[in-house]
C-alpha cells in the first residue's frame, strides 16, 4: 500500500517513523514545501528501514508524487506552543487545509482514498477537509480522541494496578479542553468500573475521577511545557488507525468523523468501528444525563468554532 503524509514537522516525522514500523506500507512517500527537511527525514527513515521493513519511501515537493496513494495523511500546519490552546491554531490551520486538500484531490482516486486528519483543531480541520475535499464522511478521519483515551487507560492503569489492555474507558467529544470520560460505560476485563473497584477494594471516589479528567485534558499541555510539542502519542495513535484500516479490523476506535449534514453537520469523537473502507459504524454509549450534558456541550463548542471560519 502506498501511503502520503502531508507536513513533516516534528509530528509528521514521528509518524512516518510510526508508519513504517508497521510493516504495512510498500511506500511512503513524505510532502513537505521543505524540500531539504523531507529529503533529510526520508534519508534517516531510509536508513532505519534496513534494521526492519523493506519499504520504499521518497521525499517529494509536489504533490504529482501522491498518486496511486490508497491513504492520506494530513499533519501540517502550526503547532500549539507552550501557553497555546488547540483552538487557537483555529484559523491559521483553516487556512493550512484549505490550501492542501484541493491539492490532494487532484492527484488521488477519489473512490478509494482515505483522508487521515491530525491537524489541530482536530474535530473542526475534519469538518473542512470532508466540505473541500466532497469525500464521504467515512472516508475523513480524525484521529479524535483516541490519544486522550490513551492517556485514559494509562492512567487507569497505574490507579488500578491492572494492564492498560484490560481496560475499556473512553473520552469523547472534542480533542480539546471540552472532552468527556464516560465514567459510566467504563470497565475492567468486562466488570463495569465500580464494580471493580469494589471487589479489588480500591477507592476511585469523584474527587479522584476529577483530578483524572484534569489530567487527561492537560496532557497535552504538561508534554508542550516540558518537551515544546507531543509527538510519540498521537503518532502511535495514527499508526494503529492505519492498521485497522488496512487489515479491515474493525475494531471501535474513538475518532472523529462528520455526522449529519447542514447546519447539524457535527465532526466529534464517538466510539466508532473502523475498517477497510474508514467509518462502518457509530455507536452511542450508556451515558447518565449529566455525560450526555457534557458531550453536547462539547459538540456544540466544536460547532461554533467551524461556524466562526465563515
Amino acid at each position: 500500500m502506498k501511503i502520503s503524509i502531508i507536513g513533516i514537522g516534528s509530528v509528521g516525522s514521528a509518524v512516518a517513523t510510526a508508519v513504517a514500523n508497521t510493516g504495512l506500507a510498500h511506500e511512503i512517500v513524505l510532502f513537505d514545501r521543505n524540500g531539504v527537511r523531507a529529503r533529510a527525514a526520508a534519508e534517516d527513515l531510509g536508513h532505519a528501514a534496513a534494521f526492519s521493513y523493506d519499504i520504499k519511501i521518497t521525499a517529494v515537493n509536489t504533490y504529482r508524487a501522491i498518486r496511486g496513494s490508497e491513504i492520506v495523511i494530513i499533519a501540517a500546519g502550526a503547532n500549539q506552543k507552550p501557553g497555546q490552546t488547540r483552538t487557537d491554531l483555529l484559523h491559521a490551520n483553516a487556512d493550512v487545509i484549505s490550501d492542501i486538500v484541493p491539492r490532494v484531490m487532484a492527484n488521488v482516486d477519489s473512490k478509494n482514498v482515505k483522508l487521515v486528519i491530525v491537524t489541530n483543531p482536530l474535530d473542526v480541520m475534519v469538518m473542512l477537509a470532508q466540505k473541500i475535499s466532497k469525500l464521504p464522511p467515512a472516508r475523513v478521519i480524525g484521529t479524535g480522541t483516541m490519544l486522550d483515551s490513551a492517556r485514559l487507560r494509562t492512567i487507569l492503569s497505574r490507579q488500578l494496578s491492572v494492564s492498560t489492555q484490560s481496560i475499556n474507558a473512553y473520552v469523547l467529544g472534542e480533542h480539546g479542553d471540552s472532552s468527556m470520560i464516560v465514567w459510566s460505560s467504563a470497565c475492567v476485563g468486562g466488570i463495569d468500573l465500580n464494580s471493580f473497584c469494589r471487589q479489588t477494594k480500591i477507592s476511585l471516589p469523584q474527587t479522584t475521577r476529577n483530578t483524572i479528567e484534569h489530567r487527561v485534558q492537560n496532557a497535552a499541555y504538561e508534554i508542550i511545557r516540558g518537551r515544546g510539542a507531543t509527538w510519540d502519542g498521537i503518532a502511535a495513535a495514527v499508526a494503529d488507525l492505519l492498521r485497522c484500516i488496512i487489515n479491515d479490523e474493525r475494531r471501535i476506535l474513538t475518532v472523529s468523523t462528520v455526522a449529519g449534514s447542514g447546519a447539524s453537520a457535527l465532526a466529534m469523537s464517538l466510539p466508532r468501528i473502523v475498517g477497510r473502507g474508514g467509518v462502518i459504524t457509530t455507536l452511542m454509549p450508556r451515558m447518565t444525563s449529566t455525560e450526555s450534558a457534557a458531550l453536547r456541550r462539547s459538540g456544540k463548542i466544536i460547532r461554533k468554532n467551524y461556524d466562526s471560519l465563515k
